[in-house]
Order: C-alpha cells, then structure tokens, then sequence
C-alpha cells in the first residue's frame, strides 16, 4: 500500500512531462508537428488500405486504387487542420461518402475526428453543427446502402465518437481560455503594480521636492538677509557684523542639518558597502519652532510680530509641519519680494467651530478664513509692494496649497486691497482633519 502512491505520481509526473514537451514543440514549431502528426495517419490509411479495410468492409471488392484514393483523400488534409478545420472536414466528406456508398467502410474515415478536436478547439460553436452534417450525412448513406451490418454500428457508434471528441476539445478550449485569462490577469496585475509603484515615487519626488524648496528657500533668503545687513555694518559696528556672521553660520547649520536628514532616508547603500552612519532622527519642525523661525527672519532683517489666539489644542505632527512651512514660506517670499521697510504678521488662531475665533490680522483684518468651522488658521501679511498683482506660479505657492489639501485644508493668497497694500497668505485646516 506505501508504494502505489508514489509509483502513481511517478506516472503522473512523467505524463505530465511528456504532454509539456509535445505542447512545447506543438508551440516551437507547429509546422514540424503538423506533418509528423499528419505523416503518421497517412500512413496508418495506406497500411490499412493495403488489405486490412475488407475484414470489416461491406462490399469487399472494391478497386484497390479507389481505396488508395480514398485513404489519402482521409488522411493528407490533416496538414491544414490548424489553420482551416472546417474546410478540412469538407474536403475528406467526399471521400467518406464514397467509402459508405461503395461499402468500403474505411476506418481512414476514423481520421475526421482528429478534424472534429480543432473545429471545437478553434472556431465557434455554431460551426459544430456545420461539422456534425458533414459526418452524418457519409454515415446515413452507408446505413441506407447496408442496413444489414447495423445502424448502430454505421451511424450512432461514429456520432458518440464526435460528441467525444467535441467534449474534449471544449474542455481543452476551456482550460486554454482559462490559463490565458489567469495570465492576462497576472500582466494587469503586474501592470497595475508598476503604475502604483511610479505614482508613490512621483509622489515622493513631489514631497521631497516641497520639503527641499521650503528649507533651502527659506535659509537662502535668511542668510542673504544677513549677509547683507552685515556687510553694512562691517564699516561702522564690526560687533554686529560678528554677530551676523554668527547667525549666518548658525542658518547654514541650520539647513544642512535637515537636508541631511531628508535626504539620508534616500540613501540606498549596496550590500558589500560598510552601512554610513545613520540618518539623524531629528523630529520635524513643529509648532513649537515657529519662534525659532520668527527670530530667524527678524535677525535677517524684516520686523515680525507674532501672536496666537485661542487656546492652542494638540495637533498630529502633519498638520503642524504643514502651518510651520507655510508660515516659513510666506515669510521666505516676503523677505524676497516685499523690498526695504516692509513688516510682516503672523497669526495663528485656534477655532472651537462654535462662532468665535475670529483672528483681526493687524493689516489684513483676517477672520482666519473659517469662522465658525473649527480648526486652526493661520494668517501672513506683510506691507510690502509686489510686482504683480496675482500669485506668482512657482513651486512655493503650489507647495502650500498641496499641503493644504493633504488634510483638506484651503490656502488663499493674494495682494491686500489699496490703501494698505501688502501681500495675505491664509491657511486654514479643518478640525475634522486634524484628529
């Protein structure tokens, strides 16, 4: 009893193995295949034509030429089955209606079926009838002509020979149809992983792209504005240009220290390389850092004055790294843009969403941009003059507003109307995404 099982998978293995390599050389060279397949049946026609048809013919006195005829006539159209099947089987019907009429009774007329497999393999079922006349039609001829050797025998044995043989080629038709719809699926499948995987790294240069506009922009104009004002006071107070060099040692630090660490995240080291030191584990700016940020611009030479309404309320660390780099950004473009003497206004307000909250803004007269809604706002003005009169389209703004929108949030810029003048960024998150 131990040993069947395994002499029965041994058997199943080696069909299974002969089966792939007949497919794999069906597959390679079809042409090669089809005149082996349709060799040997000629073959086996002209063996039988050669005597063996009288022992069960009807009529066995036949010409001998007539049935070489025949045999061949049944058996060399086979090399077209693949591509024309039902032509095929048109064209042998003849000669097995000669076969039944003379009483011949070839068993080449046995070779259709091999016809019939391709017909239900290829083509559409309909044509199965079309095939199952041009059988029956040889087989009702013969039974007519000699009713003596049975009809089961001349006409229902030869049909349950083609409802057979249908069957199995729709079953084979089946599987085929069904491992080609599996492969089909795999290659979307794999399709659709590629896809996800370039929009997670387009996403990612995206972020990577804002974080690093918002750093180096922001740094850049810190130290520019130091630069400058220490180059001013290097003539008449070397004690302040001292301490603008510090500060600009200090901003560049600064920067490094968090290009370092967004970037070492991006570091792919091979396997036979000793790993570098870890990327620094440093948390992201938060709320908290806005003084640092604010002292940074006012040391660089733009006056800023700083307030917080509300009664503040703990925020995930995503929306906080989105209110500090919008007010970095805001404040960046008017060091930039809104030219000598210009002073600028951050407010920060937290909103219950039951009315209040309403931020005045000291230029601007802000509402925070949600009464009413919840949340936390945050308003910039400045009283510079810009050049145009609506937003530049450059990464910062684009920037911020795609922050906002990560936690459904909306972003307005704009100029302030005259007198006053100036520049307003005003961001609001809603308190439903904060949570």
């Amino acid at each position: 009893m131990s040993q069947q099982p395994s002499t029965t998978g041994s058997l199943t293995v080696f069909v299974q193995s002969v089966l792939h390599r007949v497919r794999r050389l069906d597959r390679r060279r079809p042409l090669l295949w089809d005149t082996l397949l349709t060799g040997f049946f000629v073959v086996a026609a002209l063996t039988d034509a050669g005597g063996g048809w009288r022992n069960i013919a009807a009529a066995p006195d036949v010409p001998g030429p007539l049935v070489f005829a025949m045999s061949l006539a049944l058996s060399v159209p086979l090399l077209w089955r693949r591509r024309h099947p039902l032509a095929v089987l048109a064209l042998m019907a003849p000669a097995a209606l000669v076969s039944n009429w003379t009483g011949a009774l070839l068993q080449a007329a046995m070779i259709q079926h091999v016809v019939v497999f391709n017909v239900a393999l290829r083509l559409p079922l309909r044509r199965l009838w079309w095939a199952a006349a041009l059988l029956l039609g040889p087989l009702l001829v013969g039974a007519y002509r000699f009713p003596r050797a049975g009809w089961d025998q001349l006409v229902l044995a030869p049909m349950w020979a083609f409802a057979l043989v249908a069957l199995g080629g729709l079953l084979v038709r089946t599987r085929q149809e069904y491992t080609a719809s599996l492969v089909e699926r795999a290659r979307q499948l794999e399709v659709e992983r590629d896809q996800q995987a370039r929009l997670a790294a387009a996403a990612e240069r995206a972020r990577i792209a804002r974080e690093m506009h918002d750093i180096i922009g922001h740094n850049l104009s810190v130290i520019t504005g130091l630069a400058d004002g220490g180059r001013y006071a290097a003539a008449r107070s070397p004690e302040r240009a001292g301490q603008a060099l510090d500060a600009i040692a200090s901003t560049s630090r600064q920067a490094l220290t968090e290009l370092r660490r967004l970037l070492g995240v991006l570091r792919d080291e091979p396997a036979d390389v000793p790993a570098a030191a870890p990327a620094e584990l440093s948390p992201q700016p938060a709320l908290a850092d806005l003084d640092q940020l604010v002292d940074g611009v006012r040391a660089a030479g733009l006056p800023v004055k700083f307030a917080v309404r509300g009664r503040p309320v703990p925020l995930p660390a995503g929306p906080q790294l989105t209110v500090f780099r919008v007010v970095q950004e805001a404040l960046t473009n008017t060091l930039k843009h809104a030219g000598p003497g210009a002073t600028a206004t951050v407010d920060v307000s937290y909103e219950d969403g039951r009315g209040g909250g309403r931020v005045d803004g000291e230029r601007g007269g802000s509402d925070g941009g949600a009464g009413g809604r919840g949340g936390v706002a945050v308003t910039v003005t400045d009283t510079g003059r810009p050049v145009l009169d609506t937003p530049p389209a450059g990464r910062g703004l684009t920037g911020m507003r795609e922050r906002a929108a990560l936690y459904d949030g909306t972003l307005d810029a704009g100029p302030l109307p005259a007198p006053a003048g100036g520049w307003r960024v005003r961001l609001h998150l809603p308190k439903d995404s904060l949570s």
